[in-house]
C-alpha cells in the first residue's frame, strides 16, 4: 500500500480531485482539480510545484567516489565540475540503458545522483574495489520541481538569488530557515528549479513557497500536466518509451544509448566504463531503430473524425498507450508516448522507428482510432525538443 511523500499533509488537503497514482510506493497527484487545465498552464505561463519526492536518491562519497560515477555512466565526469549537474544513462555489460536519472558534483568527492528505479544494488556490484561510500538518501531528502516562467520571482521571494544560478547548475541556499540544494533543471523544458529538501523540514518549505508564490499565480501541478509538459520537451519516460534492461523481457524491450537518441550523452574516448565496448562495438555497425519526435498531421485527423460525423476529440490527457507507426504499409515502429500541446496546438508523439526513417521530414503513418475504427494518419519526423523556449537557460529576467 502506498504511504505519502514528506509533503502529504499538504497536498492531500489541496487535492480536490482525489486522483491519485502509486509512484515507487508513495500517493501521487495525478490532478489536483478535477481536470489538470490550470496545473499545465501554471507550468508554461505563471509556475507551478510538483512533489517529486518518490525518486530514488544516492549520496555517493569518499576517495574513490568520482571513479564510481565514470564507471557506470556514459558521460565523462573528469568534464563535470563541482557545482554542475549532468543527466546520463547508464548500462549493462551489453551496452542497453538500465536507467536514466541526474548526478550532481557537490564536492570533489561528493555526488547525488537521482534515479526513476531502485539503483542501490547496481551501485554497490560496481563498486566493488573501490573505497567508496554509497548511501540511499531517498526517505532522507524530499525535493520539489518548481518550474515555469516565474519560478526565479517565486524563489528570490523567498530569500534565494538564483540569478547567476546556470542550467544544470546546483547551489546551496535556505528557505524558512531549512538549507536547501537549488539546482536548475527539470522534467518540462521550462526554466525551472528542483529543491533538494531535508524530509523532516518539507512542509516548512513548501508553505513558504506557496506563500510567496500567491503573487506569481503558483500552483501545485500534477502527473498529468507533467506528462505533457514532458513531452512537449522530448523528454523520455522509463517504462513507456522504453524499458530499463534490468526488467526487460525480451530484446526487443531493451534499448542502447543510440537508439533513445542519446548518442551525444556517450563518450566512447573516456576511461573504460561498463557497455563501452559493446557501444563501441555497435556504433561501428550501426543500430536498427532510434527513438525521435513525431508531428502528427492533424487535419488529417479531423477529416477522419469528420467522416465520422463527429467534431475532432484530442484526448486531453496523454497517452501512454503504444500504438503502430507505419511506413508504405509496413509497420516499422510504435509511438509510444502521444499528446495534443495546448501551446503548440500540436499532436505530438515520442516513436521508435526503423534506423533509416529517424531523419528529420520522413513521413510515416501513426494508427489512429476513432470510433473503436482503427486509422492512419501521416505524421513527420521532427526534431526535439518539439518546446524550447529560451527562457529555459537564459538568464532569468528580474
Amino acid at each position: 500500500m502506498p504511504i505519502g511523500t514528506p509533503f502529504h499533509e499538504r497536498t492531500f488537503a489541496l487535492c480536490q480531485s482525489l486522483s491519485y497514482r502509486d509512484w515507487s510506493g508513495y500517493y501521487t497527484v495525478s490532478s489536483y482539480e478535477t481536470h489538470h487545465e490550470h496545473e499545465y498552464n501554471a507550468i508554461r505561463n505563471a509556475a507551478a510545484l510538483i512533489d517529486i519526492s518518490p525518486l530514488y536518491k544516492y549520496l555517493v562519497t569518499g576517495p574513490d567516489a568520482t571513479r564510481l560515477v565514470d564507471r557506470v555512466v556514459t558521460r565523462n565526469m573528469d568534464k563535470i565540475a563541482v557545482g554542475q549537474v549532468i543527466y546520463t544513462p547508464w548500462c549493462d555489460s551489453r551496452g542497453k540503458v538500465v536507467d536514466d536519472g541526474t548526478v550532481s558534483r557537490l564536492e570533489e568527492q561528493r555526488y547525488r545522483w537521482t534515479a526513476a528505479e531502485p539503483n542501490l544494488r547496481w551501485l554497490h556490484r560496481n563498486a566493488v574495489g573501490l573505497n567508496v561510500h554509497i548511501e540511499d538518501i531517498s526517505e532522507q531528502l524530499a525535493a520539489l520541481a518548481l518550474q515555469g516562467p516565474l519560478s526565479a520571482r517565486v524563489l528570490r521571494a523567498v530569500g534565494c538569488n538564483v540569478s547567476s544560478l546556470r542550467y544544470f547548475r546546483v547551489t546551496s541556499s535556505t528557505i524558512a530557515g531549512v538549507p536547501v540544494d537549488i539546482s536548475r533543471t527539470g522534467y518540462t523544458g521550462d526554466l525551472g528549479y528542483e529543491l533538494w529538501i531535508p524530509a523532516a523540514e518539507a512542509v516548512r518549505v513548501w508553505d513558504a513557497l506557496m506563500e510567496a508564490g500567491r503573487a506569481f499565480d503558483l500552483k501545485p501541478a500534477g502527473m498529468l500536466a507533467l506528462d505533457i509538459a514532458r513531452i512537449e520537451a522530448g523528454l523520455l519516460l522509463i517504462d513507456v518509451d522504453f524499458t530499463g534492461s534490468r526488467k526487460a523481457l525480451i530484446d526487443a524491450q531493451r534499448y542502447s544509448p543510440f537508439e533513445l537518441g542519446l548518442g551525444r550523452l556517450v563518450d566512447l574516448d573516456k576511461r573504460r566504463f561498463v557497455g563501452q565496448q559493446a557501444l563501441l562495438e555497435e556504433k561501428k555497425r550501426g543500430w536498427a531503430r532510434q527513438i525521435v519526435g513525431l508531428e502528427v498531421d492533424w487535419p488529417s485527423v479531423e477529416a477522419l473524425y469528420q467522416r465520422a460525423g463527429l467534431p475532432p476529440q484530442p484526448s486531453p490527457t496523454a497517452s501512454r498507450v503504444a500504438v503502430p507507426v507505419y511506413r508504405d504499409g509496413i509497420q516499422v515502429g510504435k509511438a509510444t508516448s502521444t499528446t495534443w500541446s495546448p501551446t503548440l496546438k500540436r499532436l505530438l508523439a515520442l516513436a521508435t522507428v526503423r534506423a533509416d526513417l529517424a531523419e528529420v521530414g520522413t513521413v510515416v503513418e501513426v494508427e489512429i482510432t476513432v470510433e473503436a475504427v482503427r486509422h492512419r494518419a501521416p505524421a513527420t519526423v521532427t526534431r526535439t525538443p518539439f518546446f524550447h523556449p529560451a527562457r529555459k537557460t537564459a538568464t532569468p529576467p528580474p
